[in-house]
């Protein structure tokens, strides 16, 4: 259950929303939107 717990999808922040808040903010520029092609787990 351990692994589980951790990947749990409220356990991370939407990073959309943290972005525009850092951009309105002037903490940062949008510059580029990135995607995942492929996620490698060990």
């Amino acid at each position: 259950m351990r692994g589980v717990a951790e990947e749990a999808p409220l356990a991370y922040k939407d990073v959309g929303a943290v972005v525009d808040i850092a951009d309105r903010a002037g903490l940062a520029r949008k510059v580029a939107r990135l995607e995942p092609v492929i996620c490698i787990k060990g």
